[in-house]
């Protein structure tokens, strides 16, 4: 796989780049943007990849998130992969704001009209991240994943339907029962059709709860403002909760007053993120 750099800028002592290249699964460009700290200039280092939300693409993180900073400290690579396909002029794809470009739910779609280009979930598991770990300093054994919003499910919908790929996991503010609210319904039918047992194949709360033992025993992490307009309708973490509860999954759920579903409340708590998944990925060498 080749990737081409559309930009580069030096970071805390890394370099960011943006980078583009031919998908194959998805069968248009595709973006991402990788922030590769000072170490990788010595040998291979772990990487954190994020999945950003509804209209959000593959600079929003490393432009809002400054999480660079806390990245170079520790040695690890931030990964940023598009919300969706680009260009792939399916009808009505971009009438919405929460179903089309920008909102892929990084999920492989089914429906006739979006299954050609929409497979975002092959994309990033089966072509994106082993490319860019054989393409670049980056340690295929110590990968965490994580994400904020539509990405937050993304996080724990793929972390749990690709065990072993991923070593550490966590989410701000994640669509936590996409299969029971309005985002979530919208998107499922929209890529998937009215099978409502597919729907829950692409739901944490739901693959969550049909575990047999702790997918992540070391824990995950999700952070949550309490001021979030989206809280109670889209998000719903105590459905999350209840499925960890009764996995036997451990989860630190925090939830904080006056915080709200933007960049500024992940930015407040990214460190906390990064040191999270820096400290499991190296104890597990």
């Amino acid at each position: 796989m080749t990737f081409d750099t559309l930009e580069e800028s030096r970071c805390f002592g890394g370099t960011v780049r943006l980078l583009q290249h031919q998908s194959s699964e998805i069968g248009l460009p595709m973006k991402c943007s990788v922030y590769l700290p000072p170490a990788a200039a010595q040998g291979k280092v772990p990487a954190l990849i994020w999945l950003a939300g509804l209209t959000c693409n593959e600079q929003t993180f490393m432009i809002k998130a400054g999480a660079q900073r806390i990245a170079s400290q520790l040695g690890v690579a931030l990964i940023a992969p598009d919300t969706s396909p680009r260009g792939a002029k399916v009808l009505g794809e971009e009438d919405d704001w929460d179903f089309g470009v920008g909102a892929g739910f990084y999920l492989d779609a089914t429906q006739p009209e979006w299954s050609r280009h929409y497979r975002m979930e092959s994309w990033i598991i089966r072509e994106l991240v082993p490319g860019l770990c054989s393409s670049f300093p980056i340690d295929e054994q110590r990968l965490g994943l994580f994400g904020h919003s539509m990405g937050g499910h993304g996080a724990l919908t793929l972390a749990l339907r690709h065990p072993g790929i991923f070593r550490t996991l966590s989410a701000f503010a994640p669509i936590c029962a996409p299969s029971k609210c309005p985002w979530g319904s919208k998107a499922l039918y929209g890529y998937l059709g009215d099978d409502y047992e597919l729907w829950k194949k692409h739901d944490a709360s739901a693959l969550m709860r049909r575990q047999s033992s702790a997918p992540y025993p070391a824990g995950i992490l999700v952070d949550q403002g309490l001021a979030d307009k989206f809280l109670a309708t889209q998000l719903q973490p105590e459905q999350l909760e209840s499925a960890c509860a009764l996995a036997g999954q451990p989860l630190t759920l925090r939830r904080h007053e006056g915080y709200d579903h933007g960049y500024h409340f992940i930015s407040t708590f990214v460190e906390d993120h990064v040191r999270f998944h820096v400290e499991r990925l190296n104890s597990s060498r």
